[in-house]
């Protein structure tokens, strides 16, 4: 912080900055879809473009090291924050058009735009205001709000949505949709405007910018990045370790987009019939919860045996419980506590096997000199692996029908413990390379640069 910026404690904006940041991902990733389903959009047009938006989270670390360049961290927070806003405002607005879709896709392509670089802002502003103790004792307070706004997205906007239809029902199913979801797109257009108004007086400027103080150029960035993205694939394992990244989520890929599909369609279509209020408590609410739940004990459970001896149980505790939608489309129970249970389930199995993905990145892809970097674009590739077979799984399931697409995506969760079960590990638990030679050549270039200065 700058001798001349007032001092605001973190707590004032931590909560808010992630709040922030969590809700338009979430709202692209699963709100979306009961939007256009409840609108009468095709499942495969819906599967397809709400996975294809999410590209620009893959693809962050290719221009993030750009943005300090020329303006604060704080400036692109702000800025993407009003951007966001002002883009779900035209998502309401476009719904009254006759050919809403690719205009609504446009726009929440946007969405996705600005929200992947206020991930990168956000994150630069909290390591670069924050000292290291203080990113330690606020680490919580971030990943708590970040799934606030999940709550608040699956759980509580999807349940407002569904009691906006039951209100507008007398207009027809169409009239009920789109007034339902304008209201909801409108309420989360002034949220995020609401939000960027309270940061511009409230979040610090988490460092200045690289450019005013003549350190770095564009073309010197453009030659890092070239330098860092060929030492992240000049690692040793690093296509196995691709591999393993694309592939333990690949099966998750399938259902992410399919299964709020599944919970919606009606019985005589192979889905459940829940309305978007059910939906939202049981997916949305307990769901989420869960996940949160499945996340705290998952780090006591690697932290007394470590990784190393984890990492597979992790991979069957995140794909297995995937088999909880084939049974719920075979059987198409009408107990809510049943579907409930199954859905709490799932999302316990997927927050507790996600930390020993996210662990291994950290541990075992990241370390070296340019850490930071190397985990973003393991990030990237996590989540380019969600976002293929979630382009196709609206083809596949209406192909398939629901019973048997779950059956298939039981089946594609097969690669990823074979690859998990023979994945090599570089480093020990407690970060120390177990190859000593390997060892000794990571160390020498830097040796060797601290001999020629």
């Amino acid at each position: 912080m700058s001798s001349g910026e007032k001092k605001i404690s973190p707590i004032a904006w931590v909560p808010t900055a992630y709040f922030a940041m969590g809700l338009p991902f979430v709202v692209l990733n699963m709100a979306s879809v009961l939007m256009f389903q409840g609108l009468g959009v095709d499942d495969v047009q819906i599967a397809f473009w709400t996975s294809l938006i999410l590209l620009p989270w893959t693809l962050k670390p290719l221009w993030s090291p750009f943005l300090e360049l020329f303006r604060t961290r704080k400036f692109y927070v702000v800025v993407t924050q009003f951007i966001t806003g002002v883009a779900f405002g035209l998502v309401a607005l476009s719904l009254t058009f006759n050919h809403f879709f690719p205009v609504a896709i446009a726009f929440l392509a946007l969405v996705a735009f600005s929200g992947a670089t206020h991930d990168i802002a956000c994150d630069g502003v909290y390591m670069g205001a924050l000292t290291p103790a203080q990113q330690s004792k606020y680490i919580g307070w971030q990943g708590a709000f970040y799934n606030i706004a999940k709550l608040a997205a699956t759980g509580g906007l999807v349940y407002l949505s569904g009691y906006f239809i039951s209100r507008f029902s007398a207009d027809g199913t169409f009239i009920a949709n789109r007034n339902a979801w304008m209201i909801i797109m409108g309420i989360l257009s002034v949220t995020m405007l609401l939000l960027a108004l309270y940061h511009i007086f409230i979040l610090p400027k988490g460092g200045e910018a690289a450019s005013g103080s003549g350190r770095r150029t564009a073309a010197d960035v453009t030659r890092e990045l070239w330098m860092v993205l060929k030492e992240f694939f000049t690692k040793k394992h690093i296509w196995y370790y691709i591999a393993f990244i694309l592939l333990y989520r690949f099966g998750e890929g399938f259902v992410v987009k399919i299964v709020p599909l599944f919970l919606k369609a009606g019985r005589d279509a192979g889905g459940l019939g829940l309305d978007n209020q059910q939906i939202g408590v049981y997916y949305g609410t307990f769901g989420a919860a869960a996940f949160v739940l499945g996340s705290l004990l998952a780090g006591y459970y690697i932290s007394g045996r470590g990784l190393r001896r984890t990492l597979f149980s992790l991979c069957c505790i995140f794909n297995i419980p995937f088999a909880v939608y084939a049974f719920l489309a075979f059987f198409q129970p009408e107990s809510g506590w049943l579907i409930a249970s199954g859905i709490v389930f799932e999302y316990f199995g997927y927050g507790f096997g996600f930390v020993g993905l996210t662990l291994f990145m950290m541990q075992q892809v990241a370390p070296g000199k340019h850490q930071m970097a190397h985990y973003a674009f393991a990030s990237g590739i996590m989540n380019l692996g969600v976002m293929i077979p979630g382009m196709l799984s609206g083809w596949l399931s209406n192909a398939m029908g629901y019973s048997l697409f779950f059956i298939f995506v039981l089946v594609a969760t097969i690669p990823a413990f074979i690859v998990t079960w023979f994945v090599p590990f570089r480093y020990d638990d407690k970060g120390q390379l177990l190859d000593a030679a390997e060892a000794d050549a990571v160390m020498a270039p830097d040796t060797d640069e601290i001999i020629k200065q």
